[in-house]
């Protein structure tokens, strides 16, 4: 996993093609003027999905997985918590492997990180990852604009 605000994107320009594509596009697109929805930047190879929606509760959070894409996740506007365990400690599995959906749901873990907005993260197969929570204390759930960028591994 990686973890950083959007203004540092150069120092990743030694990953992989994809990933480097992933990050240019989320550091040079003004997501306030891009519709929700799903775009093929790459066909299936790199897909950017833009969403907006409510922060969720910590307690409904959905620990997942994925195998054949990285997934770099931009936090545009607002602010979220993640989840976060790597896949070496990972708790019970809730749902095997969908080779469909591309994901495998975890139990639930507890560590976690703030996303304000301009903070980017990178996914790989072996980070089990849980977006879109709540900030505050207690908890409040928030408008977010969220990019997520499907990396074909």
């Amino acid at each position: 996993m990686i973890v950083d605000h959007i203004g540092n994107y150069a120092r990743y320009m030694h990953l992989s093609p994809g990933i480097v594509r992933a990050i240019e596009y989320i550091g040079s697109t003004d997501f306030t003027f891009v519709e929700s929805g799903q775009y093929e930047l790459d066909g299936k190879k790199l897909i950017s999905i833009v969403n907006r929606y409510q922060t969720k509760l910590p307690d409904k959070a959905v620990w997942e997985s994925h195998r054949k894409y990285i997934d770099v996740q931009f936090v545009a506007g607002g602010h979220e918590l993640f989840g976060y365990i790597p896949l070496s400690k990972a708790p019970a599995i809730k749902s095997p492997y969908s080779e469909e959906k591309d994901v495998v749901f975890y139990e639930p873990g507890a560590e976690k990180f703030d996303a304000p907005a301009g903070t980017f993260m990178i996914f790989y197969p072996d980070d089990i990852h849980a977006p879109g929570l709540a900030v505050g204390s207690p908890p409040t759930p928030g408008e977010v604009v969220k990019v997520v960028v499907k990396v074909a591994v």
